[in-house]
């Protein structure tokens, strides 16, 4: 029996800088997970990953990670780790926890 396919977002890091990104609706890299698309057919984002892996120039570990809907239909993550790394760096405050 096939497994469903679940939401996911697109991310992956930036090169240079080692930021966490996501992948959005008009083919950008944002740093927002709130602001990445949501993939919700796998042809789709096996696409979109094979796409990003040839950013390499640009970005590093692309992946798929599970994510679902909040109650304002924006895209947030189900995996503690995923929820870590919208945080930024927890080593002091400075991007994006210093918007906090």
């Amino acid at each position: 029996m096939a497994r469903a396919f679940k939401s996911k977002v697109l991310t992956a890091n930036r090169l240079i800088e080692g930021d966490v990104v996501y992948y959005a609706a008009d083919g950008s890299w944002v740093g927002k997970h709130e602001d990445a698309l949501l993939i919700e057919d796998e042809a789709e984002g096996n696409a979109l990953l094979a796409e990003a892996n040839k950013l390499a120039n640009y970005l590093v570990g692309p992946y798929l990670a599970d994510a679902i809907l909040n109650d304002q239909g924006k895209p947030v993550p189900t995996h503690f780790r995923e929820a870590f790394r919208t945080r930024g760096p927890s080593n002091y405050r400075h991007g994006k926890q210093a918007e906090v």
